[in-house]
C-alpha cells in the first residue's frame, strides 16, 4: 500500500500535522487517528506498527492516517496542545461543556476554537469517513459509538481486551472525537485503548499483544464492509 501526503495542517504552536491516504478519490474512508492526547506514547507507536504493517499488506482499503494530531503535546508529553486545551473535549457536539472535571480536561473557550480541531474537521469534510479508529492509551480496551458490534467482538476475542459501553455518570466525554462522529456524522468510531507502559514493559510489547488483532480486522472484511455501508 502507498501512501499519498495530504495537506499538513498546524497545530496551535505551529507544528506540521502530516496526513496521508492510501486513495485520494474514494467515497468513505477508513481513519486512522494517534497522538490526540500528547502524553499517550503506546497509541502513537501502536497505530505507527500498524501503518508499517499495511504499507507491505496489499490492502485497498482507503485510509485516511493521521500520525499525530496533537504534536505540541507529544514533544512535551502533555495531555493538551500548545494551548493547554484538552483536543478530545474541543469538538463542537452538542454536549460541548465550557466546564472541564480537572484542569487536564480544559475544552478551549469554544466548541472547535483549536487549529487543530478546525484542521480535523475541514480534513473529514474533504475526504469523508465511513469508520474512524482513534488509538489512546490509558486501560486495555475498546469502545465504540455506532453500529460496530462486530469489530469490537472481534478485538475482544482475539485479544481479549473488553468492550466497555459509554459511562457518562462516571466518565463524561462532551465535545469528545466520539461524541461529535456519532452524533454529527452517523458513522462508526471505535476508541482504541492500548494499556500503558507502566502495565507492560515497553512499547514493543503492548504492539506485539496487539499485531494480531489489529492485522487479523484489516485482512477479515470487516473494515470494508462498513465502509461500503455509507457510500451509498
Amino acid at each position: 500500500m502507498n501512501l499519498i501526503p495530504l495537506q499538513e495542517g498546524l497545530s496551535a504552536g505551529k507544528r506540521p500535522i502530516p496526513v496521508f491516504a492510501s486513495k485520494v478519490d474514494a467515497t468513505r474512508y477508513c481513519y486512522l487517528i494517534a497522538g490526540t492526547h500528547g502524553d499517550e506514547p503506546e497509541g502513537v507507536y501502536v497505530q505507527e506498527k500498524l501503518v508499517e504493517w499495511l504499507k507491505l499488506a496489499g490492502l485497498s482499503i482507503p485510509f485516511v492516517i493521521i500520525p499525530a494530531l496533537n504534536p505540541d503535546g507529544l514533544r512535551d508529553n502533555i495531555r493538551g496542545n500548545g494551548n493547554g486545551v484538552d483536543l478530545n473535549r474541543n469538538l463542537p457536539a452538542s454536549n460541548w461543556s465550557d466546564e472541564a472535571r480537572a484542569e487536564r480536561y480544559f475544552p478551549g473557550s469554544e466548541p472547535a476554537s483549536e487549529p487543530e480541531t478546525q484542521f480535523l474537521l475541514e480534513l473529514m469534510e474533504e475526504y469523508p469517513p465511513g469508520l474512524i479508529f482513534s488509538f489512546h492509551s490509558w486501560q486495555p480496551f475498546v469502545n465504540g459509538r455506532g453500529d460496530c458490534d462486530d469489530i469490537l467482538e472481534y478485538i475482544h476475542l482475539v485479544n481479549g481486551y473488553a468492550i466497555v459501553k459509554d459511562d457518562i455518570d462516571n466518565h463524561p466525554t462532551p465535545g469528545s472525537l466520539g461524541s461529535y462522529v456519532y452524533e454529527k456524522m452517523g458513522i462508526p468510531i471505535i476508541t482504541f485503548e492500548c494499556p500503558t507502559l507502566e502495565q507492560r514493559e515497553d512499547l514493543q510489547s503492548i504492539w506485539h499483544e496487539n499485531k494480531i488483532a489489529l492485522t487479523g480486522l484489516m485482512q477479515s472484511g470487516l473494515i470494508q464492509k462498513h465502509l461500503q455501508r455509507y457510500s451509498g
